[in-house]
């Protein structure tokens, strides 16, 4: 309990996006199962989690203030916010998602300002090629997911508040867009710059690519609602424009990601054992799926068709083995347990 990941809310991340991802590919059944399990895990982990800061808050704060583990907090909004556009596509619970909404954004303004305040004020800092990870853009993730969710609860909230959420949503991917240039920026200096070696591809590198996902997600939920509030209208070429440029842009980084994964694992042969953070590998194909089918839709793309399917299939893949391989290691414990 002590030494609880804070990245395992990327578990509920990658599973709400799966069955987002059902939901839109017809699969009912599989989408509600899926639902009903992030629930369940959702209300786990937050519980892990509030007796882990009440039982252990050294721990807790130490990890906050680290560079590697810090980043991995932002898992709790982005979880949050796909539980709750989960609630509002599924569910029709309108209550619920704005509930998650509202704790996704105290949750965003408190971890935002903690952390990277934390991390500039501290006094032994490691080397940049040490303390930074892909994990770094889970912070964007989190911004952009509550763009992704205040866009599709404006859609059925009466006016004025219609227009006000539509523009905090616009704000949130703003700021989402622009965090990713900061980090991706050293990202990639510090993999091209530094020694790289095979365990430091962590998982989380993917997040290179889906920080872009569900940034074109959330571009595409805005260019829709372009009809709902005027100041879209006005930017619809930016919204659209953009929106296809983090869509290339995520695109890019699939084949770079398979080629570094086939140089870890086959060539230099680095163990595949079972991390927390293997989920943040599973959320973004699903989020590349679900956002590649909806820009798609939103910029009349047919030919784009055979992508999203592609990616939900990999998605769903993962997730499968992902789930494998945390019973594998939960399960004898449970029953070797006196």
């Amino acid at each position: 309990m002590e030494y609880l990941s804070p990245a395992y809310f990327a578990l509920v991340m990658a599973t709400g996006i799966v069955s987002i991802g059902a939901s839109d590919f017809a699969l009912p059944y599989l989408a509600t199962g899926l639902f009903a399990f992030n629930l369940a895990a959702y209300v786990v982990l937050a519980s892990l989690t509030i007796w882990r800061s009440i039982r252990y808050p050294k721990a807790l704060l130490a990890d906050m203030t680290d560079h590697r583990r810090g980043p991995g907090f932002f898992t709790a909004i982005a979880a949050s916010c796909i539980l709750g556009t989960q609630f509002l596509l599924m569910a029709r619970s309108l209550t619920a998602a704005s509930l998650l909404l509202a704790l996704g954004t105290v949750l965003w303004v408190g971890l935002t300002y903690s952390i990277f305040a934390g991390l500039t004020v501290k006094r032994d800092k490691p080397p940049l090629q040490e303390g930074l990870t892909g994990a770094w853009l889970i912070a964007v993730v989190a911004a952009q997911s509550i763009a992704v969710l205040a866009a599709l609860i404006a859609r059925e909230w009466p006016e004025p508040h219609r227009l006000e959420l539509n523009f905090f949503a616009l704000a949130m991917w703003s700021w989402g867009g622009m965090l990713y240039i900061w980090i991706i920026s050293l990202i990639f200096y510090r993999e091209t710059f530094f020694t790289f070696s095979p365990g430091d591809l962590t998982p989380p590198y993917w997040i290179n690519m889906g920080a872009m996902a569900i940034s074109t997600l959330a571009g595409s939920e805005l260019a829709q609602n372009a009809p709902d509030a005027p100041f879209l209208g006005a930017l619809l070429p930016f919204l659209n424009g953009f929106t296809v440029l983090y869509w290339a842009t995520g695109t890019w980084w699939i084949p770079m990601l398979l080629v570094l994964n086939i140089w870890q694992h086959l060539i230099r042969r680095f163990p595949l054992r079972y991390d927390p953070l293997h989920w943040g590998a599973v959320f973004p194909l699903g989020m590349y799926a679900v956002a590649t089918k909806h820009m798609a839709a939103t910029l009349q793309l047919p030919f784009l068709a055979p992508l999203p399917m592609a990616a939900f299939v990999a998605a769903l893949v993962a997730w499968t083995l992902a789930f494998a391989a945390l019973a594998w290691q939960i399960l004898p414990a449970a029953f070797t347990r006196p």
